[in-house]
């Protein structure tokens, strides 16, 4: 069963004033592992999830140099014009991965797929202290499937698809910790189950 993947940062002592830089080197870490180097979108929610956002602005796919999508640092800089402690800022990133399609049952095939990351920076007084948990910045990946796709027969091309989809991800995490100078990081999963462990189970099938 598909689950949701997450990564929490956390900063020493961080100051809100200090968040907009956090969150430009967040972002700026996709490029180069699979990313799309423009942001997508933006939104800032006041107070909590269920408030309605106060700002979005979509800017779209395809990366800068088509004109679409936003460079991080201009488009932090547009959410984040006005900081408050009870707001949310939440920036959305294509990131692409091998992942199995299976239009046909017969010819199942490997493509890679872009899918948006959802990076999220929180207010000290986001949803009454949610950064506690979640962390300064959590990144949300959506379904782990591309890291498992535990309902294909695995063959050696699709480990070795999966085996690329998660070294993009460890890469991707230890980059985005590094650049955004955090000093904890907590890759989990919705339903609390062990990614490492799924896959290591996961792959042992084909041996």
């Amino acid at each position: 069963m598909a689950d949701t993947l997450y990564l929490s940062l956390w900063y020493p002592n961080l100051r809100l004033e200090a968040l907009p830089d956090k969150l430009t080197a967040a972002l700026g870490a996709f490029a180069a592992h699979g990313g799309e180097p423009g942001v997508y979108s933006a939104t800032v929610w006041p107070i909590n999830w269920t408030e309605t956002p106060i700002f979005q602005h979509v800017w779209g796919r395809g990366g800068t140099t088509k004109g679409q999508g936003q460079q991080p640092q201009l488009a932090v800089e547009e959410a984040m014009d006005l900081l408050h402690d009870d707001y949310a800022y939440e920036f959305q990133i294509g990131w692409s991965l091998w992942e199995l399609e299976i239009a046909n049952q017969l010819d199942p095939r490997w493509v890679r797929e872009p899918r948006l990351v959802r990076v999220i920076g929180f207010g000290p007084l986001f949803d009454e202290g949610a950064y506690e948990q979640d962390g300064h910045i959590r990144i949300d990946f959506g379904p782990d499937s591309p890291f498992l796709e535990e309902e294909a027969n695995l063959d050696s091309v699709g480990a070795r698809h999966i085996e690329e989809n998660v070294r993009q991800l460890v890469e991707l995490t230890a980059t985005v910790e590094k650049a955004s100078g955090a000093t904890a990081r907590l890759l989990w999963s919705e339903l609390g189950e062990s990614l490492a462990q799924r896959l290591a189970a996961r792959l042992g099938v084909r041996n």
